[in-house]
């Protein structure tokens, strides 16, 4: 009897027996819907760290903050996302992806409408910082089952979807915080662009329900049967699992050795992250995201003062423009993430972000059109690199241990960003806008040599098998 198409993916045609490996499942309906519930929570990350540039323009005098005041309220959340990625990875590859995945973005909208009651700096610091534990967590979380459940050959471009809906989160809280900050009657409209960051939480929340664990996760504890059954139930009974990697030897007093698929036998540890089988492999992902994210998060958190510092008059028409040139990076760069290798994609965007950053850095008395175009062109390009943070240290790392790697990469670029969101402002007033630019393009500068001695190259690997 012939069978009938599953819903969710395109069967082969031929017989029953013919089956098709997990990896190589053409995309289809249940692939559409895991990158939408996994890119919604990225757009809802987005958002909650996009609004507080704006937010902090308009918050300066209510709440009487100074340079130091607006660096830490800037670096607030990407310290919360440091400590919330480092060690919530650990518990994601113990515990499963999913239960973080399904339930975090409740507590996300919570404490966003928490932020419209402030009536202090120090509340406001406190929030934020306790929005980006959660941030944190849902990254590790969502890049490492959204990674773990795309087809190979989609991977890259599904993992972009990701990139885009960040940096759509991150230009739509711009735009809104801007219409709020022009139309509003009222005191106070900084706690209405704070508190509007609930709205996309509540709707990602919704989204995600019916997404499933991880199929991997599930065959590294020993749980085959129930992932076979998801896998059945979700996409096709055509569908064959994923070779399991090889059991962890018996606790020796000796050092664990490393699984078949280099991984070390304890999984879930951050020590294991260093362990010979993955230094090198957790240093190259801890520095590539590091120096990625440092000019990333700086420039686009005070992107109007940094304008403004430049001597663009309309510094929030070219705030703007620079989060919109975000969001076309960021498309652009799902359009080529498969089409160059891996390494090239890494060290041709810290270098063009260079070379287009160097000018505003070294050269004075710039025609105010050419700083606009030269910012909104650094914005694509940091934008469209911004694809491979969703996808190449994902790659980096086997199942056991995919979410503790993806985790200690983000918490390394949010130490990153924290101290330029902190630094930037002070560097400014104390030494001059052009001495900031010429630190950021030293880091991208030092980002280009690292990738290109010790990146490895990652493009059409199967998850596991490094």
């Amino acid at each position: 009897m012939r069978k009938s198409t599953p819903p969710d993916v395109r069967a082969p045609r031929d017989t029953a027996s013919a089956t098709v490996e997990l990896e190589d499942v053409p995309f289809g309906r249940f692939h559409l819907h895991v990158a939408v519930a996994g890119s919604g929570g990225q757009f809802s990350d987005g958002y909650i760290l996009g609004i507080i540039g704006i937010a902090l323009t308009s918050a300066t005098d209510d709440l009487a903050l100074n340079a130091v005041w607006l660096g830490l309220l800037g670096a607030a959340s990407l310290a919360g996302l440091f400590f919330g990625s480092l060690f919530s990875g650990a518990l994601i590859d113990r515990i499963g992806r999913h239960p973080i995945f399904a339930f975090d973005m409740p507590l996300l909208a919570a404490l966003s409408l928490a932020q419209f009651w402030t009536a202090a700096a120090w509340q406001l610091l406190l929030l934020r910082l306790l929005l980006g534990l959660v941030l944190g967590a849902d990254y590790a979380a969502s890049k490492t089952l959204v990674s773990e459940l795309a087809p190979r050959k989609s991977r890259g471009r599904m993992m972009s979807v990701l990139a885009i809906a960040w940096a759509a989160g991150y230009t739509i809280a711009y735009l809104v915080g801007y219409l709020i900050a022009q139309t509003a009657s009222g005191d106070r409209p900084w706690t209405w662009m704070l508190a509007s960051s609930a709205v996309p939480a509540l709707l990602v929340a919704a989204a995600r329900l019916g997404v499933p664990e991880s199929p991997r996760w599930l065959i590294a504890k020993g749980r085959a049967q129930e992932a076979a059954a998801m896998i059945a139930a979700k996409i096709g009974p055509h569908v064959t699992l994923p070779t399991a990697p090889a059991p962890a030897p018996a606790p020796a007093p000796a050092p664990a050795p490393a699984t078949s698929s280099g991984a070390p036998a304890e999984s879930g540890s951050l020590r294991a992250l260093f362990a010979p089988a993955l230094r090198s492999r957790t240093v190259i992902a801890c520095v590539f995201y590091l120096c990625h994210i440092m000019p990333y998060f700086a420039l686009s958190t005070f992107s109007p003062r940094i304008l403004a510092s430049l001597g663009v008059h309309n510094a929030y028409f070219g705030g703007a423009v620079y989060n919109l040139l975000l969001l076309v990076g960021a498309v652009v760069g799902m359009s080529v993430i498969d089409r160059l290798t891996r390494r090239r994609f890494l060290v041709g965007s810290f270098a063009v972000a260079a070379v287009l950053l160097l000018p505003l850095g070294i050269l004075h008395d710039l025609p105010i059109t050419l700083v606009i175009v030269l910012f909104a062109a650094l914005a694509f390009a940091l934008s469209a690199a911004d694809t491979l943070a969703f996808v190449y240290p994902q790659e980096l790392f086997p199942t056991r241990m995919r979410a503790t790697g993806v985790g200690a990469a983000v918490a390394a670029s949010r130490i990153g960003a924290s101290i330029s969101t902190f630094l930037l402002p002070v560097v400014v007033e104390s030494f001059g806008i052009r001495t900031a630019m010429t630190g950021l393009v030293l880091v991208l500068a030092a980002g280009a040599l690292a990738c290109y001695r010790y990146a490895p190259e990652t493009s059409g690997l199967k998850l596991g098998s490094q």
